[in-house]
């Protein structure tokens, strides 16, 4: 096999990953799971990928499934308390909830955990990304329920933990040393503070 057609079948590899998310995308946007939503969803995923060309999409190709798990179950637990504690704070009378803008730096280098994390913080109620510095890997969250410097940093202390979580399930082995480097801890709760 020639070198020129290896790199393609590399190539095509590693953007398989994206590849099915625009058709499982979709496929959720119509509701429809059949052959005709998949084969229109590979078209439309070959279409977006050809016309909107962005750089390629560098995926680690290490997947532990142990702590992908985690990750998931640690996430569906933070939604749930989130949810909790934001109702809490809008519905109890006797207190307002403070709220911040807090910037929290990142270990990794690499825009994929990067948006990872931010996605993933945004989800959770309380808390919402408002900027990201990609040059300096700083993101920039509005947190509720935020009422002294041991609730920013008990906040900043959980993205740092979802960004090793993440590092955790998906990253470089380059990428799980820098977070075991910085000693980054996972704290159980993630997401909004009590």
């Amino acid at each position: 096999m020639s070198p020129e057609r290896q790199s393609l079948l590399v190539q095509a590899w590693r953007q398989m990953p994206f590849m099915v998310w625009l058709v499982a995308l979709w496929m959720l946007l119509w509701g429809q799971f059949t052959v005709l939503a998949l084969l229109t969803g590979l078209v439309v995923a070959l279409f977006v990928t050809r016309v909107f060309r962005l750089p390629p999409v560098e995926l680690s190709g290490r997947v532990n499934l142990w702590y992908g798990f985690v990750f998931v179950v640690t996430f569906f637990w933070a939604l749930v308390r989130g949810s909790l504690l934001v109702a809490w704070q809008v519905l109890n009378p006797r207190r307002y909830p403070g709220t911040a803008i807090i910037a929290v730096p990142l270990v990794t280098d690499d825009d994929l955990i990067m948006t990872h994390v931010g996605v993933t913080a945004s989800l959770i109620p309380g808390s919402l990304v408002v900027e990201a510095d990609r040059d300096r890997r700083i993101l920039y969250l509005h947190v509720i329920g935020v009422d002294s410097d041991d609730d920013v940093r008990m906040q900043r202390r959980a993205i740092q933990g979802w960004e090793a979580r993440i590092v955790r399930a998906v990253g470089s082995h380059a990428q799980l040393e820098k977070i075991r480097a910085a000693a980054i801890d996972t704290p159980r709760q993630g997401g909004t503070p009590a």
